[in-house]
């Protein structure tokens, strides 16, 4: 089908799309159009990585947009990461030049987003979606399109359950809502077509071939039965020839590993079989990114992954800060970075083809089978379907490394051959229930028992479960553990154990205000009761008790204990007994190691408020930049709604929680929490003010300039942008010398220093 005959779309866009090179749509595209797809008819698409599924979602918002008659909604674009929000984001702003308005929103759950109710597209996560819900967005009703892309991921036990609740609540809201599916192969795409009311576009048609094998000794063996020799000299590895063999054909490699320490590794090792294969040019390019790299962060993993790139080779986990991962996926993208070495998290539809996909480790440690156990089928098609490029590749090849020739027929049975497994709802588990139940309740998609089963009767599980036994108990144990908890008010009768009402009166449910607040904070509700719990037991809890209390919540991921760490923590959970919140589990229970663990977590959180450094705190934990910075903006989001429960139940704690929230948020001592809040200081430039006597933005906003400019170290548009921001009555430096009498070492940045400062302070407060 020719792009000028697709119907209902603006007129604008077949140019558009013929100044990008598609003139006719590919197969699956067709379909979709033939299924109605721009004639707002619901669709599920099922359709290979790089066979087109954003044009299909693009047609689908740009017609709904326009309106049959040019009165047309908006349209919402949903994804499971971050990160795909940006990509999106970028993808979609090319549509502003035709009068369009895009927006992301990923983030501030408690925000009803009502700054987007003049865009036209809107691109969100799950999360985020479900907190509008909750916080009843107004111009949800104005949306005529939504597009949940990778929605086989309701089968993820944590993210699944929110994208498939916010799905049902999303149709519940507007039943003549578009909504359009997209999804990888998977072996049940017909069940989904069901449970959305919706056409199927269900094709493995891709637009280039992508072979799948696995090698074995010298040889790769692909599944039509062919064989390539791709030899392993004495100084190789099977990765390392598969990626020399790429190479010499110039193409790159992704190689998928288990663990972020074996991308680490690995990605070491094959810098020298990538750096043979740069040209100066691309070497002289890679040492700027380098150099980026480690301006990103001053850590070893940092250092690490900048003398990766340096020469050809890279690592990409979730340990990696935000501009660590960017970085590699753009220099990866544009062919510097010739291999790739990644945990499967980069499989989850981030945009980073390549010629050939290694499949290195195909099992995977899980705590829940006490071993390491088999990656899925569709998974494994995941990371596959990364294989090739169009327009650049001639081809994709996805590989499976066999250890042996019995291994090399297993792969082929359990991942070259085998159909994806079928995606299954998650959402019967209660921690999930818990959640969306008292959101259902509190934003008025059901005020009772039946109404919540009603309600539920419009979601995946129940188009997937015939008993509807299972799901009304855990329902029932939701229920009382909300009321139990002051969550739910219940009026009305008991039920008998077949959940039928015993004096035929219904029984009403409604969220009472501190429910509401729990839903509109988007916290779980066994957080919320932890929370309160702790908060109402003391009257001056300290940074590091608050931040153990929010650390041992649903909502936080603990830090692991490794070996040695029981004792350690055991002896600082006893020497600071008394600052803990709450009521701790004896030695011998069965808890207390998860309360060791949050310990663990609230003291990353507390040396991260002490000012150490970054590099410090990787090495004392055993942790990324990235994962210090989810830890601290998850830590910032539960301690803001810790502020709002001590505010709903008036325990005045309020300064105490702000304080800690604000020392985590930016980093620094108590000292310096007033400075560090102007935008654009942070928690090193405060220090440094601080050291020069500008120690409250009200003093930063009288200081003479000179000095201002000295303790930032002579860097005159960062000293304006931050005495802009603070208010200064004249910021400019023009014709400004730093000041003579204000020293800042090169070393002022440490820990060290920071604590020097902080006791000469103390020191001088005792006369």
């Amino acid at each position: 089908m020719d792009v000028a005959d697709i119907p209902n779309v603006p007129n604008w866009l077949p140019e558009h799309l013929g100044a990008e090179g598609i003139e006719s749509l590919y197969p699956p595209q067709a379909a979709a159009v033939d299924c109605g797809v721009t004639n707002g008819d619901n669709l599920v698409a099922a359709i290979p990585t790089a066979s087109g599924k954003t044009l299909v979602a693009t047609l689908a918002m740009l017609s709904s947009i326009a309106g049959p008659n040019g009165d047309g909604g908006k349209a919402l674009y949903i994804v499971p990461l971050r990160a795909l929000a940006s990509e999106k984001e970028k993808e979609f702003a090319e549509f502003e030049t035709h009068g369009l308005d895009v927006g992301v929103s990923t983030g501030n759950y408690e925000s009803d987003g009502g700054w987007l109710a003049g865009k036209d597209i809107i691109v969100a996560t799950s999360e985020k979606v479900d907190s509008l819900v909750r916080n009843d967005a107004p111009w949800l009703e104005d949306l005529s399109c939504v597009v949940a892309d990778e929605v086989h991921l309701v089968d993820d036990n944590q993210r699944g359950p929110t994208l498939e609740v916010t799905l049902a609540k999303l149709q519940s809201l507007n039943p003549t809502l578009q909504t359009v599916a997209l999804s990888a192969t998977i072996g049940n795409a017909d069940e989904l077509a069901d449970w959305l009311d919706a056409d199927l576009v269900d094709s493995t048609w891709r637009p280039i071939d992508l072979k799948k094998g696995a090698h074995f000794g010298d040889a790769l063996h692909l599944e039509d039965g062919s064989q390539s020799r791709v030899a392993v000299s004495a100084d190789e590895n099977q990765p390392a020839a598969i990626v020399r063999d790429t190479l010499e054909d110039e193409g790159s490699t992704l190689v998928f590993v288990n663990s972020r320490r074996n991308a680490e590794s690995a990605a070491r090792r094959l810098t020298d079989t990538a750096e043979p294969f740069l040209s100066p040019e691309e070497q002289t390019e890679l040492a700027d990114i380098a150099t980026e790299i480690r301006e990103v962060s001053d850590t070893d993993t940092s250092a690490d992954l900048a003398d990766a790139v340096e020469q050809g080779a890279a690592f990409h986990h979730a340990g990696l800060a935000r501009d660590h991962r960017t970085l590699v996926e753009e220099a990866f993208r544009d062919r510097l970075v010739k291999v790739v070495c990644a945990t499967p998290t980069l499989a989850a539809g981030v945009n980073t083809p390549s010629r050939r996909v290694v499949v290195r480790d195909w099992r995977r440690y899980d705590g829940t089978a006490g071993g390491m156990q088999p990656l899925s089928v569709l998974e494994v098609h995941q990371m596959m379907g990364r294989a090739g490029r169009p327009g650049r590749d001639p081809y994709g090849e996805a590989v499976l490394v066999a250890k042996s020739h019995d291994e090399l027929d297993e792969l082929f049975e359990r991942y070259v051959w085998a159909e994806p497994e079928p995606v299954r709802s998650k959402l019967a588990a209660e921690p999930a229930l818990r959640t969306h139940i008292l959101a259902t309740v509190a934003s008025g998609f059901a005020s009772s028992r039946s109404g919540l089963l009603t309600f539920l009767e419009s979601t995946l599980y129940a188009e997937q479960t015939a008993d509807s036994g299972q799901l009304e108990t855990v329902v029932d144990d939701v229920i009382q553990y909300l009321t139990v908890n002051d969550f739910l008010d219940s009026e009305g009768s008991a039920h008998d154990s077949e959940g039928s009402t015993l004096d035929g009166e219904e029984e009403t449910l409604t969220a009472t205000n501190l429910g509401h607040t729990v839903s509109r904070l988007y916290l779980d509700p066994m957080s919320a009761a932890e929370i309160l719990h702790g908060l109402e037991e003391t009257k001056e809890p300290s940074a590091l008790g608050l931040y153990h209390l929010v650390s041992r919540t649903p909502d936080m991921y603990e830090l692991y204990l490794r070996s040695g760490d029981e004792e350690e923590y055991t002896m600082e959970a006893y020497e600071r007994e008394d600052e803990l919140l709450g009521t701790a589990p004896s030695e011998f229970a069965e808890g207390f190691e998860d309360w060791l663990s949050s310990l663990k977590t609230a003291r990353l959180l507390e040396d991260w408020s002490s000012e150490k450094e970054e590099e410090t705190i990787t090495e004392r934990y055993g942790v990324g930049p990235g994962d210090i910075r989810s830890k601290v903006d998850t830590a910032q989001w539960l301690l803001g709604a810790a502020e709002s429960l001590a505010t709903e139940r008036d325990l005045g704690l309020g300064p105490d929680i702000r304080e800690a929230r604000t020392r985590v948020e930016h980093g620094v001592r108590a000292e310096l929490v007033d400075l560090a809040g102007v935008r654009g200081v942070g928690r090193k430039r405060a220090r440094r003010l601080f050291g020069a006597g500008i120690e409250t933005r009200a003093s930063l906003r009288e200081a003479d300039k000179s000095t201002v400019l000295a303790a930032l170290r002579g860097r005159e548009k960062t000293a304006e942008n931050i005495l802009e921001n603070v208010g200064h009555r004249e910021p400019s430096m023009e014709n400004i010398e730093p000041a003579t009498d204000v020293t800042v070492d090169a070393d002022d940045d440490s820990e060290e220093t920071a604590e020097a400062t902080a006791q000469n302070q103390s020191n001088l407060g005792d006369f």
